[in-house]
């Protein structure tokens, strides 16, 4: 049974989205801030496998906290905001959020994302990919540049997942939404070329003999040797 553990001082919010998501047949743990999201991801018993995580925690926020996991944990995490203010969404996606709700969100729909995220973290079977001095494991989330393993976020893993699958095809922006994000593309939304401006940073920061991701202007990106011509 997957785990999901949800961060948010919002009791009655907690007790409505996890009576949903335990009749759907996920474990549902809550906590009520920060320190103790925390706690429960130091604990190897006790790790979800999705996190649900509230901006607006007290004593120690949302996005301090994310900031702080980021650094040793690669679990999904979906953060929800009370305020809807573009910025947090900006932000948490720029710390490593995979997937952004605003509240008060309907307990069907964060559990499409939840799903959406087990199914991209939960790859089996798929060989290794490699392109260069670039490798990729599906069934471990690893990625490697000249053996050295790159920090990824789960967004940007099964993004360049996707790049990888489909070497030097154009891919358009609303597929790679689907396949990294777990949904559809919105209106004004940026989060997919943020993701990709990231992932470029962390492969050329590598290595400059990593593969590269070119900008196909209307159509999306392709994911390219290092060396080949301009696309």
């Amino acid at each position: 049974m997957f785990k999901v553990l949800i961060g948010d001082d919002d009791r009655e919010l907690c007790e409505l989205l996890g009576e949903y998501l335990r009749l759907e047949g996920l474990h549902v743990d809550v906590v009520y801030d920060g320190e103790a999201v925390l706690a429960r991801l130091r604990d190897q018993t006790s790790r979800p496998d999705v996190l649900v995580l509230d901006v607006m925690l007290p004593e120690r926020n949302g996005l301090d906290t994310l900031r702080e996991l980021r650094v040793q944990h690669r679990l999904p995490v979906i953060m929800l905001s009370g305020r809807g203010e573009p910025v947090d969404r900006v932000v948490g996606l720029e710390l490593g959020a995979d997937d952004y709700l605003s509240k008060p969100c309907l307990p069907r729909e964060l559990l499409a994302r939840v799903r959406a995220q087990l199914r991209r973290h939960t790859l089996e079977g798929v060989g290794e990919l490699t392109m260069g001095v670039l490798r990729v494991l599906p069934g471990e989330r690893r990625a490697y540049v000249e053996e050295r393993e790159l920090n990824l976020t789960g967004a940007e893993f099964s993004l360049l997942l996707t790049l990888m699958q489909r070497a030097g095809e154009v891919i358009d922006k609303p597929a790679l939404t689907r396949a990294s994000l777990g949904r559809e593309l919105e209106r004004f939304d940026r989060s997919i070329d943020m993701r990709v401006s990231r992932l470029r940073h962390k492969l050329t920061e590598a290595s400059p003999h990593s593969p590269r991701i070119d900008a196909i202007r209307g159509s999306g990106y392709v994911l390219l040797p290092a060396g080949a011509l301009p696309s």
